[in-house]
């Protein structure tokens, strides 16, 4: 890619960077610790990476993180994997997320809306209350620091409320959303055997009603650790036989009681995609998640009590634990339980206008979905409070860039953020004193030392590499769950480089020190030699109005061949004829290369995606190159499992 220096697309100006956080932070840094007075983001960056212990020390007091008892030092041992963060110190996060409760008690701690739009506020001190009750009733009911509390819930306050009673007990927090099936969730819940089940009895989306109790019932029977289920009648219900209500449970007004554990106790479990086999049981850190998130939404975000956080997302994404967080910065926390195209595709923008949100979040395929639909956010809605817009789950594509600075404000600062449920947070991403260049990331984030990797480990600066890490982040996984000798943690993320974190995506650093993901390198095309990003090509062909979605795959063959299918999802009345493949293949080549060109351009009635939306490229390569559906995917983890019998079937005929 062209890294010369290119017109920004959008440029803060320079009362914007003096009242960002992160400057207010530089300078008292520079003060207290050291760090450059001078030099901007580019110089701060550089010091928290090389003297990382002095960076997080930094955070921890200009946040004010509260250790009840304090730490020996800030990294007692700093090999990957197995860093040990603030060894000795004892804290709760749940309650620094409470903490904007002493001074703000009747403003609204969150705000809840479902697909009628209107937004219903909880107020920090009635959070507060019911976290105390519940938390209360959680020891009443025998659970224990260690113990697991699960949810099987909607984007709904009764999940964060559920989430920081777990929290303030010292329990290990994990959830699903209710769109999973019986399976996804027992391939998760199982794992980690859960002593509380919290469930709604169904849950609206798309205007309809789901009723989920025979679900319910199953991971009832299927759970046989569960030694109370909580029912939350979303729908109305009746509870089932022997389970509480969650009204009973949160009804008194107690104080709550923080658990004072460990900087490295659990505090949630996450999940992977679990596409090729169980997912992994992904296990964060108290103490971890606090700081990470202090520094990612307070400094990065540039989040606090003036501000309003909406992130579409589901309990079933990390974005929903990086939603909650947002808390920890006293700002009010918006929360969508529904559809995000009803009753049209415009409906993220109507709630964002609703709710005042000042920071809204979303997925790059929603903002595409906006474009190709003909929305208009501005012409429709009074956006005014919003100051950023921020997107992740696959790269933004340039022309996505543009839509949002054309479609809802010019002065809009875009933010492309990627990361990982891996550690909850951002590698790379949005930086509120940096420009935003169209397609590019704006810098690695703080504290992280992201690298772009040759295969023999060796730096690369303008060119296509493996994503690296090479200093801990405290919100890197503490262990997998039911992974004793650690060798499945090990060989997910140290194999290749060892010592250093190999995330899976490629991506380019450029000469600017901004940021380009290219897609995932355990789906890597490689033509004569050269490796080229899925996402690429998808942002290529995508601008096409007749293609809806598209997948592609390279697959090697017996002979030593190597064929490239692209498959297509067409829209509504389009017709894949010999004018729109060679559309296909022309706008392939003059945007990307000829060797981006695929073999064959195939249409196909849908595009399977994992339960949280993204693409899956390798189980489609595996089935393509003849392993059985059984062996290719975990059926749990797909969304429509049916469209997998298309590209089975491909792999028999193809000759």
């Amino acid at each position: 890619m062209s890294t010369v220096n290119p017109q920004p697309l959008w440029q803060p100006t320079a009362e914007r960077i003096a009242e960002a956080r992160i400057t207010r932070f530089q300078a008292w840094a520079a003060e207290h610790h050291g760090a450059p007075a001078d030099g901007g983001y580019a110089a701060l960056h550089r010091w928290s990476v090389e003297e990382l212990e002095t960076f997080w020390k930094a955070v921890t007091e200009w946040f004010d993180v509260r250790f009840t008892t304090p730490y020996e030092r800030v990294l007692g041992d700093r090999s990957m994997p197995g860093a040990q963060w603030f060894p000795g110190a004892t804290l709760n996060y749940a309650e620094h997320a409470l903490r904007a409760a002493g001074s703000r008690a009747d403003e609204p701690a969150l705000l809840h809306v479902d697909e009628t739009h209107d937004p219903r506020p909880v107020t920090w001190a009635d959070l507060r209350r019911q976290v105390g009750s519940l938390a209360a009733e959680l020891r009443a009911l025998g659970v224990r620091p260690g113990d697991r509390v699960s949810g099987y819930l909607p984007n709904i306050p009764e999940a964060v409320v559920a989430l920081l009673a777990t929290a303030a007990v010292g329990g290990v927090w994990t959830s699903c959303a209710p769109d999973f099936g019986a399976r996804s969730v027992l391939d998760r819940f199982q794992q980690v055997e859960p002593v509380v089940l919290f469930t709604v009895d169904g849950y609206r989306y798309g205007g309809k009603e789901h009723d989920r109790r025979g679900i319910v019932a199953e991971l009832r029977r299927e759970l046989p650790t569960l030694r109370a289920v909580v029912h939350i009648p979303l729908l109305g219900t009746d509870a089932p036989d022997g389970a509480l209500e969650w009204s009973a449970l949160t009804a008194a007004d107690t104080a709550p009681v923080f658990e004072q554990v460990p900087f490295d106790h659990p505090l949630w479990v996450l999940y992977s995609s679990g596409t090729t086999g169980l997912p992994k049981a992904i296990v964060q850190s108290q103490g971890g998640i606090l700081v990470e998130h202090l520094k990612q939404l307070g400094l990065h975000c540039d989040l606090g009590p003036e501000d309003r956080f909406f992130w579409y997302t589901s309990t079933g994404w990390m974005m929903w634990n990086f939603l909650v967080s947002g808390l920890l910065t006293g700002t009010t926390v918006v929360l969508y339980d529904g559809s995000p195209g009803h009753p049209d595709t415009g409906a993220q923008w109507r709630i964002a206008e609703r709710t005042g949100a000042t920071l809204y979040g979303t997925s790059a395929a929603y903002v595409m979905a906006c474009r190709k639909a003909g929305v208009h956010p501005s012409r429709d809605h009074d956006l005014s409070a919003v100051k950023c817009v921020a997107t992740t789950g696959s790269p933004l594509p340039p022309d996505g860039f543009r839509w949002l600075h054309d479609e809802v404000r010019h002065d809009l600062w875009i933010a492309s953020v990627s990361g990982g449920t891996d550690v909850c947070s951002c590698f790379a991403g949005a930086v509120p004193t940096l420009p935003v260049h169209v397609g590019e990331l704006q810098a690695p984030c703080l504290g992280t030392d992201l690298q772009s990797w040759d295969p023999s480990g060796k730096p690369l600066t303008d060119e296509v590499g493996e994503l690296v890490v090479t200093n801990p982040m405290p919100s890197m996984p503490i262990h997998f769950w039911n992974d004793p000798d650690g060798s499945r943690y090990h060989d997910s993320y140290f194999d290749t480089y060892p010592g250093v974190w190999r995330h899976g995506d490629w991506i380019t650093l450029t000469s600017r020190g901004s940021v380009v993901i290219h897609g995932r390198s355990d789906s890597t095309l490689n033509r004569q030699g050269v490796r080229m990003g899925s996402a690429d090509i998808y942002e290529a062909v995508e601008r096409l109005p007749e293609i809806k979605e598209s997948l592609v795959v390279g697959i090697e063959q017996p002979d030593g061949g190597y064929w490239m299918p692209l498959f297509v999802h067409l829209a509504p009345g389009a017709t894949l004829d010999d004018d729109l493949t060679d559309r296909i293949r022309k706008t392939i080549r003059t945007q990307l290369s000829p060797r981006h060109v695929p073999d064959e351009i195939i249409e196909v009635p849908g595009i399977p995606h994992t339960l949280t939306g993204k693409r899956i490229e390798v189980p489609v390569k595996r089935l393509l190159q003849g392993t059985p559906l059984e062996k290719a995917v975990n059926p749990g983890s797909i969304d429509n499992l049916d469209l997998l019998a298309h590209y089975q079937e491909l792999a028999r005929t193809r000759p």
